[in-house]
Order: structure tokens, then sequence, then C-alpha cells
């Protein structure tokens, strides 16, 4: 490898995208999502970007080779890709949620594939794509007796996590440890050497444990993308959409449309027969709905037989008003209830 040929431009990148990384990790804002938090997260990966395009140029590692053969000071540049992909779960643009799992699913399993080829860690290499949609939900071919060794998975899985919790926070200390001691120049090649290669053990557990929780979150979000298709009506079937009734005054006739028109000039007034009318082109009524009319007989004739009809009725009902105060009186003396003037 080369150490020289990675100059201070790219140790630069480097650094600044991992103070950046830090102060979103640790930072004081109360929300992932704040502009000033997402703004960091941009710069952040901006600049691991560019630092991660120049280690490919300049061919800074290789799977053939093996760890004794790189420089120690390229050794912090094999932490881009994991950086890249803690950074990438930062965004938090939810339609692009499956989008950015996907991206710093690859980021994390090209770090951890890259530390396995230098025998970093002993660890299983995850599958280099998540788990497909057919694999999920589908019942296993041999019933009962098929799920036993998936019992074992899951408790050598289960001894596996705590393994790397117990690796992870033994990592931390000793680094906390020598941190200070690496950072003030104090510290030589070997201890140098040493200090990155325990931060990278630490971020082989981390990607390990964000691989397996990207793939818990991608499954939920494409069975709820599924259901979300399933519960959507077949194109073609939905309800038309009908404009909601503007307010209006149902008036039996034309003559009764004037006088409401004329006391209430903020409501349109509308006969029964427009109304129908109007609904018939909606489409919201038939043409049988619309009450019938002797066939022969103008508008003014049945208006007439219908305000003849109308007096009828208020006469009767006048006349049985009259009848009921009557029978009312003859009951009641004059004054009756009224208890207002009581002294």
């Amino acid at each position: 490898a080369e150490g020289a040929g990675a100059g201070p431009r790219l140790a630069e990148l480097l650094a600044t995208g991992r103070r950046l990384w830090e102060e979103v990790e640790t930072g004081a804002e109360p929300s992932s999502g704040a502009p000033a938090v997402q703004d960091k997260v941009r710069q952040g990966l901006d600049a691991l970007q560019r630092a991660a395009a120049m280690v490919a140029q300049l061919d800074l590692f290789s799977e053939n080779e093996e760890l004794e053969e790189i420089a120690s000071a390229d050794l912090k540049y094999l932490l881009l890709p994991a950086l890249l992909g803690s950074l990438t779960l930062k965004q938090v643009d939810l339609s692009r949620r499956l989008e950015h799992l996907e991206s710093a699913r690859a980021h994390f399993w090209r770090f951890l594939k890259l530390c396995r080829s230098y025998g970093l860690g002993s660890f299983h290499l995850p599958p280099a794509s998540p788990p497909g949609e057919e694999d999920t939900g589908s019942p296993s071919p041999g019933g009962p007796a098929a799920a036993q060794p998936s019992l074992v998975a899951m408790a050598s899985s289960r001894q596996a996590k705590i393994e790397r919790y117990k690796q992870k926070k033994e990592l931390e200390n000793r680094l906390a440890s020598m941190r200070t001691f690496v950072e003030s120049g104090q510290a030589d090649e070997d201890q140098i050497r040493e200090f990155y290669i325990l931060q990278i053990q630490k971020w082989i557990n981390t990607s390990l444990e964000e691989i397996e929780s990207i793939d818990q979150e991608m499954v939920i979000l494409r069975s709820r993308g599924t259901a979300k298709q399933s519960s959507a009506p077949p194109h073609g079937t939905s309800r038309q959409v009908r404009a909601p009734l503007k307010p209006f005054i149902l008036t039996r006739d034309a003559a009764q449309a004037k006088v409401f028109g004329a006391g209430y000039p903020g409501l349109p007034t509308m006969t029964v027969d427009d109304w129908y009318e109007q609904r018939r082109r909606q489409g919201v009524v038939s043409g049988q709905s619309a009450p019938q009319r002797t066939p022969g007989i103008t508008d003014e004739e049945l208006q007439k037989q219908q305000q003849e009809k109308q007096e009828e009725e208020d006469d009767e009902e006048a006349l049985q008003k009259a009848r009921n105060w009557d029978d009312w009186k003859d009951t009641h003396p004059r004054g009756y209830g009224n208890r207002q003037n009581m002294g």
C-alpha cells in the first residue's frame, strides 16, 4: 500500500467527515431531523464520499494483500465505508427511506468484506443483498420439524449478540484510554497501529448490528408497501368523486322561489323540479325519480294546481287551529298562567 500517497487532502477529508459524524452522533440537538443536523449529515457524506473516491483511485487496499502490508497511517481509511453507512442512515427523508437503507447496507457490507479479506475479526459475513420479499413470510416446507434448526440459529444468534456487546464495551474502554495518548502525537507506530485496528474491530461489531437492523426494517417497509397496494381499489373501480352541494333554498314552485330569493339574496333558490333536474345531470338520481306530471299540462297550470291545493291545505290548517284555540279558552280563564304581577 501507499502510505505517502494518501496525502494531506485525503486525511483532511476523512477528519472532516469523521468530525461531522461525531457531532451528529453525540449532538445536543433534540431531533435528528433538525436542519442544522441534516446539514452536517450532508456535509459529512460529501467529505467521506470524496475521500472514498480518492482511496479507490489511489488503490490503497487490495483483497489479495495481507494486513501487514498496509501502512499504519493508511489503516484509518479502512473505516470510510462504515462511516458512510452510519451517516447514510441518519438521513430523515421518509420517502427515500428504503433507498437509504439499501445504500447504507451496501456500505457496511463492503467494509465487512474488506475486513474479512484482511483477516480482521472473526465473524460470519452477512449475505451481499438483503432478504428478498419472496423469502419473507413464506411457510417452511418441512413444517414443525424444519423449524427446529431455526430455533438453534436464533439461540446462536443471541449468543453472538451477547459476545459482540461484551467485545464492543471492552473495545470502547481500551480506545478511550488510548485516544488522548495517540492524538497528542506521543504514541509510536505500533501503538498507532493497535489504536486503528481496535477502531476497525469496534466498527465490525457496529456494522453487523446495523445490517441486522436494516434487514428487519426493510422487511417491515416492504410489507407495508404491499399492504398499501393491496388495499388500494383496482383501477377504474373507485367511486366517482362528486362536488359537494352548495347551500340553497328548496321551494315548491317558481312563485315561492321569487319570494325566498328576494328575502335571502345570499342563497340561491331552486324548485323541486330544478333540483331533480340538476341531480339527474350529475348522475345521482335517475330520470324516473323526478315527480311525475300529467302529459299536456303546462308549467303555469301545474303551478296553479299546486297553489290551489296549498291554499286548501292552509285553510284546513287555519280552521283546525281556530277550533283548538276555542277549546282551550273554554277550559282556561283569562290570565291563566300569568304569575308576573302577583303582589
